[in-house]
């Protein structure tokens, strides 16, 4: 299940391209999140009980950071590969398991900086700077989403932060897409919307959250770390997308980095609650 997850995600992103000429960026990606944010609301219905004020506060920003690495995320796959652009943004949550692991830190820094490396290539100028700056971006908003999902996650039972969290990003991509795209928007690109939606973020949450109950958070932990491989080999079926040896290389160099981060300082045990997708993707990082 959490293969099938992440198969979901990266093939749900390439499919997300081929709207970039009808809608850009910034619309595909309210047009996903939109749906998935009333998809959930409508399953779920969360119950005011369920939060208290922080909680509900918590559960606010980490819509907008869902928005945030959402938006940034279909720009920088607009500028390079999807392999290059979801090893970049898996900086971000690397960063926050090597920051609050106990052990080995330097080692999974310098493997990472070293995959960094390889996949932008420097020495060439062969990769698009604006690009891998919103993928840096998005990393950083990756980061914060884990954070907050664990806060959420660990307070908040079931699916109820989720349903509220994803309604506000969903806000937060319609007040920013709004003056720019929605005149855009026709009757079969809604219905595209929303099959990209069920694909990516519903489908994936669901199955990550059965899978969780069947694996241990290491485990899982590690198999989540192998999301920029499968995004790479997507982006090779999907979209055409051929890496060079040094991306390739720099793209394991990633993974490995982020299997050892996750491994060498992982949770114990999941907490009573839901967990949000990142979150639960990168279990080595204790609460902040």
């Amino acid at each position: 299940m959490a293969l099938a997850a992440m198969f979901c995600v990266q093939l749900g992103l390439a499919l997300s391209v081929h709207l970039f000429d009808q809608l850009g960026p910034l619309g595909t990606a309210w047009l996903r999140l939109a749906w998935g944010g009333a998809l959930l609301l409508v399953l779920v219905r969360p119950r005011p009980s369920d939060f208290t004020r922080k909680d509900l506060l918590a559960s606010v920003l980490l819509g907008a950071a869902t928005a945030g690495l959402m938006i940034l995320f279909m720009y920088a796959v607009a500028r390079i590969p999807l392999g290059t652009a979801s090893a970049l943004e898996f900086l971000g949550p690397l960063a926050v398991a090597m920051y609050a692991g106990r052990g080995g830190r330097r080692v999974w820094a310098l493997l990472a900086a070293i995959g960094v490396v390889l996949l932008t290539e420097p020495w060439h100028g062969a990769i698009d700077p604006v690009g891998a700056g919103f993928a840096l971006a998005a990393a950083v908003c990756w980061a914060a989403y884990i954070l907050l999902t664990q806060r959420v996650g660990d307070r908040v039972t079931g699916l109820s932060g989720l349903a509220v969290s994803m309604p506000v990003a969903g806000l937060v991509a319609t007040l920013a897409a709004g003056p720019f795209e929605l005149g855009n928007v026709t009757w079969p690109l809604l219905l595209t919307g929303l099959a990209l939606a069920v694909l990516h973020p519903v489908v994936p949450f669901s199955l990550e959250f059965l899978a969780l109950r069947r694996l241990t958070t290491t485990a899982f932990g590690t198999l989540m770390c192998l999301e920029p491989a499968v995004a790479l080999v997507i982006g090779m079926t999907a979209l055409g997308q051929i890496p060079g040896p040094a991306s390739a290389v720099g793209v394991m160099c990633v993974v490995v980095a982020g299997i050892g981060a996750t491994r060498t300082d992982a949770r114990a045990a999941p907490p009573t609650g839901d967990r949000g997708r990142a979150a639960e993707r990168i279990e080595a990082v204790p609460p902040a």
